[in-house]
Order: structure tokens, then sequence, then C-alpha cells
């Protein structure tokens, strides 16, 4: 591939993909043998990091994907869905792709955000005379004096998410439970001590530490959520096409807005 409009450097660059009549390039690597030898977690590890992952990093990778996969029809994304394919029966490209928008900083973005803070407190950790322990308790103090609530911690649901230490043996298992995982726990004993009650790190959390341990950039997060929840997200479309009716989903809510008597404004304005 050293001929063709790919080679023209008048024309929008990219280091992802190339193609002509007879091959397609991802990264550089053909897609024929990327399919004959690959599984898609390891491709889409390779897409978005620009290398190919180790076999402990695709097991840890593909574990992540798989976690994040799907968590009911409660979630935001899920139920967004779920209402979409209820009302618009003939596209479900529309309500997966519905589910996969409502998808941001509340609702699958919080990985990101512990990874940023991990980022800092591993520098902080790092510098003459830091701790995992010390930087913990900067991370905590700096959160609860804002009044923020921190990302990674704590679950609706569960009160220890199932998810978190098998993710994490498996890092081990792999030699890459490293720094990242290790200020994630110290974080979580921080913010218990300070609340008074459990704070377990939910998965977000547990994937976020991951990923640092993989040298890998906090956008990342958010990306390998996406990829998973896509799964779940379709599933429920097709049941939600399958099993129930059109138009099924109804809610009770209450009114709280003014209540304008009639004709009351004309007769202010006769006043």
């Amino acid at each position: 591939m050293t001929n063709g409009p790919f080679s023209n450097p008048d024309l929008w660059p990219t280091a992802i993909t190339a193609f002509d009549a007879d091959d397609i390039l991802i990264r550089g690597r053909n897609v024929v043998d990327l399919m004959e030898t690959g599984d898609f977690g390891s491709v889409a590890f390779l897409l978005l990091t620009g290398r190919q992952p180790t076999q402990g990093e695709a097991a840890v990778w593909n574990a992540i994907m798989i976690a994040s996969s799907d968590h009911g029809p409660t979630s935001p994304s899920t139920f967004a869905a779920r209402v979409i394919a209820s009302g618009n029966r003939r596209a479900p490209e529309a309500a997966v792709g519905g589910g996969i928008l409502a998808i941001g900083d509340a609702h699958g973005g919080a990985g990101e955000e512990a990874m940023v803070f991990l980022q800092e407190g591993l520098a902080l950790a790092r510098k003459p005379g830091g701790t995992l322990r010390l930087a913990a308790e900067e991370i905590v103090s700096n959160y609860r004096s804002t009044g923020r609530r921190m990302a990674g911690l704590g679950h609706r649901f569960h009160v220890v998410d199932p998810r978190t230490e098998r993710l994490w043996s498996l890092s081990q298992s792999f030699g890459l439970s490293e720094d990242g995982i290790a200020l994630m726990r110290e974080i979580a004993a921080v913010l218990t001590e300070t609340v008074g009650r459990p704070m377990p790190v939910n998965v977000d959390g547990a994937i976020a530490a991951a990923l640092i341990d993989m040298g890998l950039a906090p956008p990342i997060a958010r990306m390998v959520f996406i990829l998973g929840r896509a799964a779940g997200i379709s599933a429920h479309v097709l049941e939600e096409l399958a099993r129930e009716k059109p138009m099924r989903l109804r809610f009770d809510f209450r009114y709280d807005g003014p209540v304008v008597e009639p004709n009351s404004d004309t007769r202010k304005e006769e006043a």
C-alpha cells in the first residue's frame, strides 16, 4: 500500500485504517489476519491504543467489556433504548443509538473521572515523602471540601460490587496489578473512614484502576464502557421488540406547576 489516495499528502490523514482494492489494514495489520488470529476485544484494544495487547492485557480488557456489558433495564442507557424501541418499532438502530447517547458523565463516565484523580494521586505519591495513603487522603479531602461525589465508589444496588475483586484478581494473575489498584484501595479505605459507612469500589473504579495499571489514558475508560454496554443495549432492544407491545411504557407522575383559572389573565388586563 504505497500508491493510491492514502499516500496523497493533501488528503485527510488517519493512522487507523487504510484500504485498496485488495487489502484492508487496521493499524498496519491486515484485517484478514486479525480475523483468523484475533478476537474482537483485542482488535478494539488495537484500534483505540494503536498497539496490540499482551496476553494479560487482552484478558483484562475483555473482562472489562464483559463487566460493562449489562446491568439490567434500569440503567439510563438501557432504559432509554427500551423507551425508544417501544415507540419506534421499525428502526432498532435508533433505539441502540439513543441508548448509547444516554451514556455520559453520570452514567458511563465515572471510570474516566476516576482515572484522572488516580493519575493525580499517583503523581502526589511519587513526590519526595509521598505515599499512597497520603495521596488518598488528599484526594478524598479535595472532593469532600467541594461537596462532590467521588466517582468509582459506592453503588446504588450492591453493598459490594461483585465485579471489582474478580477484575483485580485477574489483573494480579497477569502481573498487571500495580499502584493504580493499590491507590484505589486506599481511597476506598479513607472515604469509608471519613463518611462512617462502607464505600466500596464499584465496577467503574475497578476498571479505572485496572486501566491505569495498563498505562492507558482516561478517555479509554469511557470508550471501553461503550463497547461493552452496546451489546447489552442491543439485547434489550431486541427483547423489547419481540416481547412487548408498542407504547407499553407509561408512568405515573404528579404536576407541580401553576394552575391558571379560565380568563384570569383577561380579567387582570381589563382591571
